[in-house]
């Protein structure tokens, strides 16, 4: 059992109302790697430059991430995005974005990435996505996600691709601009005819929820005093979410599902405490169960069925 993630390895610049950094391990696929790595072996597929140090390859090779199918371009120089956040943690505004070595990136597949049982397509072009899809063998369960660019300049050739996934992963603002529907429920099920058989939204600190034929399932976010860097927290929830559904492909029902959506939003919560990938990679299992554990605490809570019958939850209110 493997996971494949295609996308972006990087160097990111952030500034938050908690300091900044100049330059930090970040992208995509790296963050998807570092959190789907606590269940099962991932092959993160993506270009960096020759600036990019061996370090930070042993980073993303923690937990025993594969490391095979990064691109080393020599004489190239990594994509390189900077960013600034306010008190807001939910908008961004970006500073530079230096796609480099990312700007020619072919994907290209060793025959351990094609034959993992799932595949997360992490933001880039519809057509890559298309082409990565097209080189897989057979993944028991694919997952994707975009971005409103690839909306604005790609929706056809992005809808082609999401027509061929088992699970779409947009936020509710990118969801409605997609499909052109004013609200979560009406943009997941248009997406839900395409061909996918979940949509999951994404809310920042608002949480997530998952949308499928039959149901539906919402999770707030974990609650926190302080969040240092949201860089990743999306890519983040999406390896634990994708991660976890792998780890479990024999069984995978909506026990399983709601199941990988806490573990998603568990480690994206931790991805958030640090700057980059500092939190993340450093986590043990053991926090992630306890904080999973939280989040059930926090979620649930006891019906009481006789005061809910006709007429009695009047009464119980006066």
């Amino acid at each position: 059992m493997s996971i494949t993630v295609v996308g972006s390895i990087a160097y990111d610049a952030v500034e938050t109302p908690y300091g900044e950094r100049d330059r930090m391990l970040g992208g995509a696929a790296t963050h998807f790697a570092l959190a789907a790595s606590f269940f099962d072996r991932v092959h993160p597929v993506g270009p960096v430059g020759g600036d990019f140090a061996e370090s930070d390859l042993e980073v993303l090779r923690t937990r025993g991430t594969s490391t095979d199918d990064v691109e080393v371009v020599p004489d190239g120089r990594t994509f390189f995005w900077r960013g600034r956040y306010g008190w807001d943690a939910n908008t961004r505004e970006t500073l530079d974005t230096q796609l480099n070595v990312f700007e020619s990136f072919e994907p290209k597949l060793s025959p351990q990435a094609r034959a993992s049982d799932a595949l997360f397509l992490a933001n880039i072009q519809p057509e890559l996505q298309g082409q990565v899809l097209d080189a897989m063998d057979r993944p028991s369960f694919t997952a994707l996600d975009s971005m409103n660019l690839w909306i604005d300049i790609a929706r056809d050739p992005l809808v082609a691709v999401i027509e061929r996934v088992d699970c779409l992963i947009l936020n509710d603002a990118e969801l409605r601009q997609l499909t052109g529907k004013p609200n979560l429920i009406g943009a997941a099920r248009e997406v839900l005819e395409w061909g996918p058989s979940m949509v999951v939204s994404k809310q920042g600190e608002y949480g997530a929820a998952l949308i499928t034929a039959d149901g539906f399932f919402a999770l707030p976010a974990f609650p926190l005093g302080t969040v240092v860097d949201p860089t990743g927290a999306g890519d983040t929830f999406a390896g634990g979410f994708v991660g976890y559904i792998a780890q479990h492909l024999a069984d995978l029902n909506d026990d399983v599902l709601r199941r990988a959506m806490a573990c998603g939003t568990a480690l994206a919560s931790f991805n958030v405490e640090a700057f980059g990938t500092g939190r993340v990679a450093r986590l043990t299992g053991d926090e992630i169960h306890d904080r999973v554990g939280s989040l059930h605490a926090i979620s649930r809570f006891e019906l009481e069925p006789a005061n809910l019958a006709a007429g009695a939850l009047e009464a119980h209110l006066r």
